[in-house]
């Protein structure tokens, strides 16, 4: 994976979308959700916006919001369900690979949602260039998987870090910020095929300090 091009990268994602994948379901991320609700409106960036779930959702209380995405198919669908839901105005969305671009810009709000990806990604490069896109008083919000998905297509034996681990693994100099939050909290999910599970998340937020 380590040899993956951006075209390849690119391509594998526009594939998964053309090929019958729609993630939209009109509803927040639930961890975004509860993050944001205690927040003041202003401007967010959602790395890996997909088709943007989280993104109309914030521009619906008032954010302004810009949506980063590889494939262009998800954010066409991303565009329209905006679109559909009136806040046009209130999002923009953009092509990036982020291990090649990333999006300019200052923002109160930048969050990351299960960035992971099958193919190349430099990962702590990206959550670094995350962090330096926070304004002033503004929160970095990581979320990854901390156990597998019982229905996911493929199960395999993963070591998941520690949430501290997680953090150290970025690399990021947190000379100047203060941690809102850091760990791995249970929550319980319903999966496509209709079974309950209790899942774990590694949440990281982060403050900058003003």
């Amino acid at each position: 994976m380590g040899n993956d091009t951006p075209n390849e990268a690119r391509q594998f994602w526009e594939d998964w979308y053309q090929k019958g994948a729609k993630p939209w379901t009109g509803r927040p991320n639930a961890i975004l959700k509860q993050f944001a609700e205690s927040l003041p409106t202003g401007t967010a960036l959602d790395l890996g916006c997909s088709e943007g779930n989280s993104a109309v959702w914030l521009a619906q209380q008032g954010w302004q919001v810009t949506g980063a995405d590889i494939s262009s198919t998800a954010l066409e669908r991303a565009a329209g369900h905006a679109a559909d839901a009136g806040v046009s105005e209130r999002t923009h969305f953009g092509q990036h690979d982020l291990s090649q671009s990333f999006p300019a810009g200052q923002f109160d709000l930048v969050y990351a949602l299960y960035l992971e990806s099958p193919m190349h990604l430099s990962r702590a490069q990206v959550l670094k260039q995350a962090a330096d896109a926070v304004a002033s008083g503004g929160l970095l919000l990581i979320v990854t998987h901390a156990s597998v998905l019982p229905w996911a297509w493929k199960q395999e034996e993963i070591v998941f870090p520690e949430p501290q681990e997680a953090l150290d693994s970025i690399g990021l100099n947190l000379d100047g910020w203060n941690t809102d939050f850091l760990g791995a909290p249970e929550r319980e999910l319903t999966g496509p095929d209709g079974r309950a599970a209790t899942v774990k998340d590694i949440i990281i937020a982060l403050r900058r300090q003003p």
